[in-house]
């Protein structure tokens, strides 16, 4: 079992930053590909953001490029999503998630075993 846990959450206006961080101790860290996944009131959960285990490639869903930047610390067992430019729509609850068999990652939420709480974005116009 892998606990996956998020911060960083928070209210701001419309154009500005958010970082959000997500910390999932053990040493199978390394090897799990994470990704970051939003749900706003009445939609489905959507993929946001995706990093490989080795943080080699990273992918971005297209509503968020070129805003949010996906990163990890493989040493310290941490992703982070930093968001910048953010709009009304970010706003959602955010998830981080890890997928233990898909070192590459993937935007498919199944794909992914294990999950955190979520934290609220809020975003103000």
């Amino acid at each position: 079992q892998v606990q996956v846990v998020e911060s960083g959450g928070g209210l701001v206006q419309a154009g500005g930053s958010l970082r959000l961080s997500c910390a999932a101790p053990g040493r199978t860290f390394r090897y799990y590909a994470m990704g970051w996944f939003r749900q706003a009131p009445g939609k489905e959960r959507e993929f946001v953001a995706g990093i490989a285990a080795s943080g080699g490639r990273t992918y971005n869903a297209d509503a968020v490029k070129g805003r949010f930047t996906i990163s990890r610390d493989n040493a310290k067992n941490t992703v982070s999503l930093q968001m910048n430019s953010l709009k009304p729509e970010d706003t959602a609850v955010y998830y981080c998630a890890a997928a233990s068999t898909i070192s590459s990652g993937s935007i498919y939420p199944r794909a992914y075993d294990y999950w955190g709480q979520g934290t609220q974005v809020t975003v103000s116009s």
